[in-house]
């Protein structure tokens, strides 16, 4: 399950529970607000109020949010050259991604949009077809419906240059490298190697990816982590477990999502950006640079949770009482 789909499971669960106690409803399924932390030196930690997004993105020194409505919001850092900041308006936007200096959407009907540094955008994709995107310092990279990858922007170090074929499952992008997950649950990276951040480990149980700066960390299906590359923070040394569900990585640090919606963090910590709220009610996570991202929602008490359980079960002990 996604990490939106669980959020709005969880959100819809608490709809119900109000309801049922007669409180005031949660108005839609989806509520969930943005808690952000770490260096805040352009204001990109200043997170917009409200509990209506439903995913976040970290850039180098700005941040963005995907509304429900499907429009996007960004704040932070916001050079006039450039225009970080300056995100594309209207809604049906469905994802979203940042990269050092510029931003990539994704729409409803397999478009992309872009915004920001014009490195980074040079050559993107036009036309339907996408399924996937991702962001890296000056480059982005695109999974297509038929599986293959398309790749575009700065190339200096073979970074945009995706390997041929079209069983690709999942992608991510670094400052100067791009990994790969192939359908088979393999992995494949290309661009910069200098720190060994295209030695990726063997096997075929790797479920999603996230790249750093010179570094990439990745989760298994048994919900285990592995890390390789600069290893300078401590940022490949990767916490032991199996119930992480979702995992992301900035400049030195990583963060990661576990199954009771709390989070960890670990690595590069000197604008603590390591250092992760307390909570279990957390659902989406976003890091770059030396800031993070994450969604929370309401956390339903014991009781709640209990009366929604009643719920489910009230027809099938109305059923039996019956044949009595």
């Amino acid at each position: 399950m996604s990490m939106r789909m669980r959020m709005l499971r969880y959100a819809c669960l608490l709809t119900a529970a109000n309801l049922l106690l007669g409180l005031a409803a949660v108005p839609k399924c989806s509520a969930a607000w943005i808690e952000a932390w770490g260096i805040n030196d352009f204001g990109q930690t200043d997170a917009p109020p409200g509990n209506d997004f439903i995913d976040v993105a970290a850039g180098g020194a700005w941040s963005a949010a995907l509304k429900e409505d499907g429009s996007i919001v960004a704040w932070g850092a916001n050079n006039n050259r450039i225009g970080q900041t300056q995100v594309p308006l209207g809604y049906g936007f469905v994802d979203i991604e940042t990269g050092g200096n510029f931003g990539l959407a994704l729409k409803e009907d397999g478009s992309l949009a872009g915004w920001g540094d014009e490195i980074g955008l040079e050559g993107m994709p036009t036309g339907n077809g996408v399924a996937r995107i991702a962001a890296g310092g000056m480059h982005g990279l695109a999974l297509m419906a038929d599986g293959s990858l398309r790749g575009w922007g700065n190339n200096g170090l073979g970074q945009s240059d995706v390997p041929e074929g079209d069983g690709f499952i999942a992608i991510a992008a670094a400052t100067f490298h791009s990994v790969a997950i192939r359908a088979d649950g393999s992995l494949v990276a290309w661009g910069d190697n200098r720190n060994n951040q295209l030695e990726v480990p063997d096997g075929n149980d790797f479920v999603a990816i996230a790249a750093g700066a010179q570094h990439t960390i990745a989760l298994r299906a048994d919900g285990s982590l592995a890390g390789w590359g600069q290893n300078v923070f401590g940022q490949c040394d990767v916490p032991e477990g199996d119930d992480f569900v979702d995992i992301v990585a900035g400049k030195g640090h990583n963060l990661a999502l576990k199954s009771d919606g709390s989070l960890i963090g670990w690595g590069y910590n000197s604008f603590g950006q390591s250092d992760v709220p307390a909570g279990n009610n957390f659902v989406a996570i976003a890091a770059n640079f030396d800031h993070s991202l994450a969604l929370a929602v309401p956390e339903p008490s014991t009781l709640l949770l209990l009366l929604i359980g009643l719920t489910f079960l009230l027809p099938f002990i109305r059923r039996r009482m019956k044949r009595r």
